[in-house]
């Protein structure tokens, strides 16, 4: 009796086995459709060499994990979370990495993201598209590399702070002076920052200021955030508390 029990457990787990190998090899649990969020730069087809993933694939065989992995080392790519969507699709969540601020080396100049990774160098200085930090010059770092100076990590930490659509309004930040590091605008107006201690108040207010430059009227001589009450020096006077 307790021998026809389980051949019976036994017939039950083959029937069982079967019928999922059946769905997981059937044509209905193939990879078609690939579902990206936040990708720029990046297009679906690049992301699947990136990946190493082919339409057509059967979906249960491609882990997940491995696609994050492989991700990960393409040095555009910052982070990424990979997620199978039955039947079909594979879905990624995409942050690339993005430069914040160029820097002089000792064979050029280098771009860095938010997170102080090299992501390119060049010889010559390109357009100011991002904004250069002046007054410092690295060396023996490449494409790949993290940054390890400390002045530089602080105005990589502010600028990350700042909305890349006002960023691009700052063409230079000079840390000659560590306690009075000074941002300029495209127009040449200073943006007096002081130590860099305080990075998300002084990104909040940087970043408040140059959304006001597109409106306001006034002619404006500096802005000084280096202080627990910051100002605005017009033509011809401070204003207090902005």
């Amino acid at each position: 009796m307790k021998s026809r029990r389980i051949i019976r457990a036994a017939l039950y787990l083959l029937a069982i086995g079967g019928i999922l190998a059946a769905l997981i090899y059937s044509p209905l649990f193939t990879f078609r459709q690939l579902v990206v969020h936040g990708n720029v730069n990046l297009d679906e087809q690049e992301l699947c060499r990136i990946a190493r993933i082919q339409y057509g694939q059967r979906l249960f065989e491609l882990k997940t994990d491995a696609i994050t992995i492989n991700l990960l080392h393409d040095l555009r790519i910052e982070s990424a979370v990979v997620r199978r969507q039955l039947p079909n699709k594979i879905e990624m969540d995409i942050v690339e990495r993005v430069p914040v601020a160029t820097v002089a080396c000792d064979y050029g100049y280098l771009d860095f993201d938010r997170q102080g990774k090299v992501i390119a160098s060049y010889r010559t200085l390109k357009g100011a598209d991002i904004p250069i930090i002046t007054g410092i010059k690295l060396r023996d770092l490449f494409i790949g590399d993290d940054n390890t100076d400390a002045q530089v990590a602080q105005v990589l930490g502010f600028l990350g702070k700042i909305a890349p659509t006002e960023v691009g309004q700052i063409s230079e930040v000079n840390i000659t002076v560590p306690d009075a590091v000074v941002a300029y605008t495209k127009s040449a107006l200073p943006i007096r920052l002081g130590r860099l201690d305080g990075i998300g108040d002084k990104a909040g207010l940087t970043q408040d200021f140059l959304q006001d430059q597109k409106t306001t009227r006034h002619t404006i001589e500096y802005v000084d955030f280096s202080y627990d009450a910051p100002s605005i020096k017009l033509a011809d006077k401070i204003t207090e508390g902005k």
